[in-house]
């Protein structure tokens, strides 16, 4: 088990529930008809950089093309329906494992679950894609290659499974074509 004393406070959960991706799986592997993996990355990432291959996908939120500066980074919006998205796929007294990239929108998850009522709901603290290599030496400093579900070479996929994707409501107004057209 993952001691508090040693997360930095963006991973820390009002629940504290917390594990590895490598415990997670054998949580998972013990019970995979009860305990469910809950990946919260938009589905961008869910699709291109891969997701545990038994991980439900209900994003925590979404990208948006709008550049913010201070971030150097595009801007994230939200997911005003969440929580009813994750209540299509667990009740508020399974065990989840929630996911992120590494930690810390896998933390945001389980406060609102928590909540929401949700008791069982675990941080998976190390994320998919684990945490940055601070060694100047190594070949890998800067990257996320430390830990998380990938570089623990757990199973992983890139094939999607739709019914374990449970997105945000989608836009219902007709989007205008290139030519302006509504289609």
């Amino acid at each position: 088990m993952v001691e508090i004393t040693t997360l930095p406070k963006e991973k820390q959960t009002t629940l504290g529930l917390y594990v590895t991706a490598a415990e997670a799986y054998k949580r998972w592997e013990a019970a995979p008809g009860t305990v469910k993996i809950l990946d919260v990355r938009t589905p961008e990432e869910f699709v291109f950089v891969g997701h545990p291959a038994m991980a439900w996908n209900v994003p925590i939120a979404i990208q948006t093309h709008e550049w913010d500066a201070a971030k150097k980074a595009l801007r994230m919006k939200p997911t005003p329906d969440f929580v009813a998205r994750v209540k299509e796929m667990a009740a508020p007294t399974d065990m989840i494992l929630a996911t992120c990239r590494s930690g810390g929108r896998g933390a945001m998850a389980v406060n609102m679950l928590a909540k929401a009522g949700f008791s069982n709901v675990y941080n998976i603290v190390d994320g998919v894609e684990g945490d940055i290599v601070d060694d100047p030496d190594s070949v890998f400093h800067g990257m996320r290659m430390k830990n998380g579900w990938k570089n623990a070479g757990l199973p992983w996929a890139y094939d999607l499974d739709f019914e374990k994707m449970l997105l945000p409501a989608t836009q219902t107004e007709p989007i205008p074509s290139p030519a302006g057209k509504i289609e």
